[in-house]
């Protein structure tokens, strides 16, 4: 049975509803603050707790909750600890509703000083959290305003906070300070060790010391990376709208996703984000297999599948657009794992539903090309953290031509094509584009001129003509001269290399254009 509420919040989304219908159920309040000045501008009555400590605040508010009869009243066991609560002159307190000061947000802004970030450190919020979590055999405590509504329904039928819910709850609060205490140190430890300690605004290193992540799971995986591991798929609690954690689940499917198909959607995302046309990847084991750009969004994906049909079965779908109904009827004719998109209109979804096994995901928002995160990966006993690879566009078009002869238009558009396909690709990537769609694709070889070879491969006769893009330089004019014997007419690539002399050379004796960008895009 909850009595007495103690509420803090910076966080006020929904606090006046939350706490009225508290108080419409007889619970006392205890509050603090712009909190407590919130709720007695509503009417809804609220004791100080100032007055229930009878101590006032000091330090400008540094100090109001750290009290015995504050922490007596939400660790205190009952029939155990009430003699000394009493002794306290404390109250028990059965519920604690604490979000805590603003410190991500503060540092996220930007211009906030030192100082200011110092002060949005909360101390008697995590406190209070932490306390209620651990006696969560009898108080409940609440962190996120989206759990105020499962409170006021249990209190309504049962007039009480069920076991099973205060434990969901205390796991929630703790995870709440840990990522809370780690993004505080992570802040602290970016700082520069030379930086002056009294420097407003010190200088930050680009990698912090301290580096803490809390995710939360989303839901179990039908199988690991093999039917014989298992997996579940961690939502980073700070996930952005548009990233495949925020994507929503449209059905038309009995499976769960596995890790590969998680990790395939994940690359065929990053892959379609690349384009502003409409467009369409098609992707097989995290590689795409068929990459086009179109007039219209199933005008894209038929040139997709159609670069790559033999691949194109079972594969992951990515698209740009809305899927339209015309688009739909296009992709229910081949079998597929999972299309992912912005959103599906309604006649879509009836189409692609009728398709057994066949999930469907919606990003909603849509994030560019050019959005930043680290990226990571897991190596033996700790993880290698990055920027994520976030150039592309632009680089063909500014590239410096190294040949005789400047690529035509049509094939400076081509090899912009390739060029955002290829960084999607895994190394040693070549990516062979006629027109707006890929003709073939070389990916995860040990040697760049085996990469040519597959990639010319897959183009056969469509080869000829191609325009091709490599993810890093070619060491030696060898799969050049491959290439140029399958009918390739342009090539961008880094340059880099000793032997780019030899390699522009036989470009030079070819007449092909050749373009330099200077960066490379390597995928491992």
């Amino acid at each position: 049975m909850i009595r007495r509420a103690l509420v803090s919040v910076s966080d006020k989304s929904g606090l006046v509803q939350f706490a009225r219908a508290l108080a419409e159920r007889g619970v006392e309040l205890l509050s603090t603050g712009g909190t407590l000045r919130a709720l007695e501008a509503e009417g809804i009555p609220v004791i100080g707790v100032e007055a229930y400590t009878g101590s006032p605040e000091v330090m400008d508010g540094r100090v109001k909750t750290l009290h015995p009869r504050v922490h007596g009243g939400i660790l205190m066991r009952g029939a155990v600890d009430d003699v000394d609560l009493a002794r306290l002159g404390g109250q028990p307190i059965d519920l604690v509703v604490v979000n805590l000061y603003p410190f991500e947000a503060t540092v996220a802004k930007g211009g906030a000083t030192h100082p200011e970030i110092i002060e949005n450190i909360d101390i008697g919020g995590p406190s209070m959290v932490r306390s209620a979590a651990k006696n969560h055999a009898r108080v409940t405590v609440v962190c996120d305003p989206s759990d105020y509504a499962v409170v006021i329904t249990e209190l309504s039928a049962d007039g009480a906070v069920s076991a099973r819910t205060r434990r969901r709850l205390a796991t929630k609060a703790f995870a709440h300070t840990a990522a809370y205490d780690g993004a505080i140190a992570g802040y602290l430890s970016s700082i520069d060790e030379a930086a002056d300690p009294a420097d407003d605004q010190p200088a930050r290193e680009g990698w912090p010391r301290f580096l803490t992540q809390t995710f939360e799971r989303a839901y179990s995986l039908r199988y690991g990376e093999n039917p014989h591991q298992t997996g579940a798929f961690y939502r980073d609690r700070r996930t952005v709208a548009g990233s495949l954690a925020a994507a929503e689940s449209l059905g038309a499917g009995g499976k769960e996703l596995s890790f590969n198909n998680l990790v395939d959607v994940d690359a065929a995302l990053e892959a379609v984000r690349e384009h502003d046309a409409p467009a369409a990847v098609v992707v097989k084991h995290t590689n795409p297999c068929g990459v086009a750009i179109g007039d219209d969004l199933a005008a894209a994906y038929l040139a997709a599948r159609a670069a790559d049909p033999v691949s194109a079965f079972g594969g992951i779908v990515a698209l740009n657009r809305e899927v339209d109904v015309a688009t739909a009827r296009l992709l229910a004719e081949t079998f597929l794992e999972c299309v992912v998109a912005p959103t599906f209109a309604a006649e879509a979804l009836e189409v692609l539903r009728a398709k057994k096994n066949l999930r469907l995901l919606a990003t909603g928002a849509w994030l560019p090309a050019s959005h930043r995160e680290p990226t990571w990966k897991r190596v033996g006993g700790g993880i290698v953290v990055q920027d994520r690879d976030a150039t592309g566009a632009g680089e063909v078009a500014g590239a410096k031509v190294a040949t005789r002869r400047a690529p035509t238009a049509d094939e400076l558009a081509g090899l912009d094509l390739a060029w955002r396909v290829c960084k999607h690709v895994k190394s040693n990537a070549i990516v062979l584009v006629k027109g707006r769609a890929t003709t073939g694709v070389g990916a995860g070889q040990m040697s760049r001129v085996e990469s040519v070879r597959i990639a010319c491969g897959k183009a056969g006769d469509a080869a000829k003509g191609s325009v091709l893009a490599s993810d890093a330089f070619f060491p030696f004019p060898d799969g050049l001269e491959l290439a140029i014997q399958q009918g390739v007419t342009a090539v961008a690539q880094p340059g880099g290399s000793v032997k780019d002399a030899d390699v522009v050379a036989a470009a030079d004796a070819a007449g092909i254009a050749m373009v330099l960008t200077g960066v490379r895009h390597f995928r491992h």
